[in-house]
């Protein structure tokens, strides 16, 4: 809270703190408060006390304003706090601090598919069809071994990841690799698609997700291609507000 309170010491004004005590339900207590508002326009010493005690309050009325915050306070110092999410309608957040990946400093493009598979040459043709969905959705498509950015490929992969709107994953032969990658994705909450050549080849706890079957051949992999761009079309679409 004293790292909170230092932020907000140095990058408040009156109408940041009124925004911050809606948010957290306790308006009142800010906009009625005999010295917050007063100090903080005065540039009176007893300002940080004030300040701190503002906090304390708001996170003693409901210990899940603490997300609340910290997002709102991250947005202000300009030290993070954007939406990696592709989620439209989200409820609580989580907050965390990866300590395997570096976070990247680059924006979430919602622009950006990236697709998660072997790198066998055998899904060459898979990854035709993949991008020929996306091209028709006037989406860009990346995959790992496209890019080299860090001298750590997984590094790559989650910086493709945590950059990425959309996320294909296909499970075809169980890859590992993709199994760890999807993880990945969702706890990003990005979109993510399952496609496989096999049912069998879906993990069992994701059996319940909706996911696109294919064949490796001519007709399969257009069939592929169709489904696939209308399903990238309904999410962006539902993005944009249109569903």
């Amino acid at each position: 809270m004293v790292e909170f309170k230092n932020i907000a010491v140095e990058n408040f004004s009156s109408s940041n703190w009124l925004e911050l005590g809606s948010l957290t339900g306790q308006f009142d207590y800010v906009n009625n408060h005999p010295r917050l508002l007063r100090s903080l326009s005065f540039g009176d010493d007893d300002y940080d006390g004030f300040a701190l005690q503002a906090l304390m309050v708001m996170f003693a009325s409901a210990p899940e304003n603490y997300s609340e915050i910290e997002l709102y306070l991250s947005s202000k110092s300009g030290s993070g706090g954007e939406n990696i999410s592709s989620a439209k309608n989200q409820g609580p957040r989580i907050y965390f601090q990866p300590t395997t990946f570096s976070i990247p400093t680059e924006k979430v493009d919602v622009e950006l598919l990236s697709v998660m598979m072997p790198f066998s040459g055998s899904f060459s043709n898979v990854w035709s069809a993949i991008k020929e969905a996306t091209d028709n959705n006037g989406m860009r498509c990346e995959r790992a071994d496209n890019i080299w950015k860090k001298s750590a490929v997984i590094q790559d992969i989650f910086g493709l990841i945590f950059q990425s709107n959309i996320v294909v994953c296909d499970f075809t032969e169980k890859n590992p690799n993709v199994f760890y990658e999807a993880g990945i994705a969702h706890t990003l909450g990005k979109h993510v698609i399952p496609i496989t050549q096999t049912r069998e080849d879906i993990p069992f706890d994701l059996q319940h997700h909706r996911y696109i079957h294919y064949l490796d051949n001519g007709e399969g992999l257009a069939d592929l291609t169709h489904r696939l761009s209308e399903r990238i079309s309904y999410l962006c679409q539902s993005q944009n507000g249109e569903f």
